[in-house]
């Protein structure tokens, strides 16, 4: 009698699940819990399906931009396969954080070798094998690709693997012939939109279509990034404030018009000294180098003040010196001036001729 009783969660166990569940980030709480509810990927989710009614998942190899649901949609299916047992089934692993070759032959190959299982759920299939997901995997080592390699064949059996990355050209031929690959596309603003509009209902949050296309073009077009800037928002109002365009601005890491108008006018100046002036002033206002190259490339691009040989000088500089800060630990202050002395130097150029 005592034991039955004691398998019924009391009130206050019920109360604390409800307080996890509010406490949780927004990206957490609104992940998707079936394929079903993965927005944009039908392609993805209809071979997926397939795979959950038959019991018969292959390697997977997921690829695309982020934020657009890749490892939300492996758990989802992960889920729907196991149900109660996805804790014993399912191993997650970010390959960025534990990218060498001791992680493959630790965790994974541990994980990968131990016994199954034959304990079922009832309405849920439990296939007799485990899924191991390593998120993003384009960031291992070509050292720990190799062993994946190895440990993919061997244990094929009674494990199944989900790389899920954003460039699959850093993946090793090998890993990747042995997957499936899934394109993942970027999400069109509509289905961002529905989405965005959808935890605010939830969340009583007051946000106009401004609101809602600021957040998509700040984020470019990275859904996760669009709920854990709406939710910083968020916390800046009281409740029913309306979130605005400046909230969004203020929140996230944004760089200006006025920033990129200050570096093309200082470019175009004849002095040198313009261009050392305005580096310091871009510098000292904190300003994201990084985020400026992506924008500075944009601009570059468009202008109709530059020949296509002078985009080619530029984008080509920009992307040595974007490398450099972030594969080489590079002084920010040096890299973004020799970019604008490019820049200068090609519009004193085409000026000449």
């Amino acid at each position: 009698m005592n034991s039955f009783f004691s398998n019924v969660p009391s009130s206050k166990d019920k109360m604390d699940v409800e307080k996890k569940e509010i406490e949780k980030p927004w990206v957490e709480k609104y992940r998707p819990k079936k394929l079903s509810e993965v927005a944009h990927q039908p392609d993805v989710t209809t071979a997926l399906q397939r795979c959950i009614e038959t019991g018969n998942l292959p390697h997977l190899l997921f690829y695309g931009p982020p934020g657009t649901g890749k490892t939300s949609t492996i758990l989802a299916c992960a889920r729907e396969l196991y149900g109660p047992l996805f804790k014993t089934r399912v191993l997650e692993l970010n390959s960025s954080d534990e990218r060498g070759i001791k992680v493959i032959r630790t965790k994974v190959k541990q994980f990968a070798q131990g016994a199954v299982g034959t304990k079922k759920v009832p309405g849920f299939k439990c296939p007799p094998y485990k899924i191991i997901i390593l998120d993003e995997c384009d960031s291992m080592t070509s050292a720990a690709q190799a062993a994946l390699r190895r440990t993919m064949e061997k244990f094929s059996t009674t494990t199944r693997f989900c790389l899920v990355c954003n460039y699959v050209t850093k993946i090793m031929p090998p890993v990747a012939s042995r997957c499936a690959k899934f394109r993942f596309q970027s999400l069109p603003e509509k289905s961002m939109v529905d989405r965005l509009m959808s935890i605010c209902k939830s969340e009583n949050v007051n946000v106009n279509q401004e609101t809602c296309s600021s957040l998509i073009k700040v984020s470019d077009g990275d859904m996760r990034k669009c709920i854990n800037l709406l939710q910083s928002a968020k916390q800046l109002k009281n409740e029913n404030d309306l979130i605005t365009k400046k909230d969004i601005l203020r929140v996230s890491v944004h760089v200006e018009e006025k920033v990129i108008d200050q570096i093309m006018d200082a470019c175009q100046q004849p002095l040198f000294d313009a261009v050392i002036k305005c580096t310091e002033d871009v510098i000292m206002d904190g300003n994201p180098i990084s985020l400026i190259f992506e924008r500075l490339v944009r601009v570059v691009a468009q202008s109709d003040r530059i020949t296509d040989y002078g985009k080619a000088q530029i984008s080509l500089s920009i992307a040595k010196s974007d490398s450099a800060l972030h594969d080489q630990g590079a002084d920010e202050y040096l890299q973004l001036q020799k970019v604008l002395s490019v820049i200068s130097k090609v519009f004193k150029t085409e000026k000449k001729q």
